[in-house]
């Protein structure tokens, strides 16, 4: 069993936190363990429950349509979320649920190494930067350790908002320009030099 497959295992059986009590199935994450792109949202909702699979409703459809946008599939990147188990009736994640599930999301980005996470809407971008609001850092990488981290809005909100959809569209065109530039070294190098916290081309 390799060590994505442990953690997998671990996942699903899990009991760290109360949302294991009801849950029809824990849902770890899906896609290539080796994508250059990682996508965090914040918790499973009915549908992904039902199947232990992230965004498989509504708001799936809305990712992977966007996906497709920029020419990828689910395959070609990695989706997981903030809490593995559902939260009754879709509400927040609570702070221990959030620490609970915290070692197994630790774990994943370890494995996985992607280039870029692109967090989904406030919760995960919460996890690299507390207490900033994702309306105001959307759609700008920042550098996180060794990681590039691009918050988004999560694509739910724009069921509920749709007049958030062309803010979240063009977010998602600039993805495969800033994979571009953390595959140039030499670009990279520069861009540290200039400005550690961002990249200029946005």
């Amino acid at each position: 069993m390799s060590e994505y497959q442990e953690l997998v295992r671990e996942i699903n059986a899990c009991q760290k936190c109360a949302l294991s009590q009801k849950r029809t199935n824990a849902v770890p994450g899906e896609g290539s363990t080796t994508a250059d792109i990682m996508f965090i949202g914040e918790g499973p909702g009915y549908y992904e429950d039902q199947q232990g699979r992230p965004f498989v409703g509504r708001a799936g459809q809305v990712l992977n349509d966007l996906l497709a946008t920029i020419g990828l599939k689910r395959e070609d990147v990695y989706i997981t979320n903030m809490l593995k188990c559902r939260p009754p009736e879709n509400r927040d994640p609570l702070q221990n649920e959030i620490a609970a599930c915290g070692g197994y999301l630790d774990r994943q980005i370890k494995l996985i190494a992607p280039k870029v996470i692109v967090t989904l809407g406030r919760f995960s971008f919460g996890k690299f930067f507390p207490g900033e609001a994702i309306s105001k850092a959307r759609g700008t990488p920042r550098k996180w350790g060794d990681l590039w981290i691009y918050p988004i809005y999560h694509p739910a909100a724009v069921l509920h908002n749709p007049r958030l959809k062309p803010a979240l569209e063009n977010d998602f065109k600039r993805l495969p320009e800033l994979i571009r530039s953390i595959n140039e070294p030499a670009s990279q190098e520069a861009e540290g030099e200039k400005e550690p916290q961002q990249l200029s081309m946005f």
